[in-house]
């Protein structure tokens, strides 16, 4: 596992060292194919690739996988649901890992992330399993899960 994350992290660095937003960022890694689908039905792939700067806690496919798939596809197909859910892994601004502190932080789609610093970083229930894929607008940390806005 320690190997597949510490791959996951370069494909990613490499893919952000080209100067790419968040979604040509994430779509050249390989394994942000469900987040890059689920941006294109959401709509909200020109927002992604917007001037921002964006923070985007990235679901990998792997994360969507743990999700039951009747219940992926409903959601996929609910767009207003789809977009809060997506919004919900934004924050306005560019967090680096450095930057990054325990407690509650307000995102895109309205509600409130907790992070969690201890023993690793953790968006909600989420293990950030990768920091600081810097893009052209905004920067990526992978999470291996996706997260739900209450």
């Amino acid at each position: 596992m320690k190997k597949f994350i510490a791959l996951t992290a370069l494909a990613l660095v490499a893919a952000a060292a080209q100067a790419k937003d968040i979604v040509d960022t994430a779509v050249a890694a390989g394994n942000f194919k469900t987040l890059a689908t689920a941006l294109q039905a959401a709509g909200l792939v020109d927002t992604l690739k917007g001037p921002g700067p964006f923070t985007v806690f990235a679901p990998t496919d792997a994360a969507f996988a743990k999700i039951p798939k009747a219940d992926l596809d409903a959601l996929l197909k609910d767009k207003a649901k789809l977009t809060a859910v997506l919004t919900y892994h934004v924050v306005p601004g560019k967090v680096l890992a450095k930057d990054v502190k325990a407690g509650k932080v307000k995102t895109v789609q309205g509600g409130e992330l907790t992070v969690g610093t201890t023993g690793g970083v953790t968006v909600d229930n989420a293990k950030v399993t990768a920091t600081d894929i810097v893009a052209d607008n905004g920067v990526i940390h992978v999470i291996d899960s996706v997260v739900l806005p209450k």
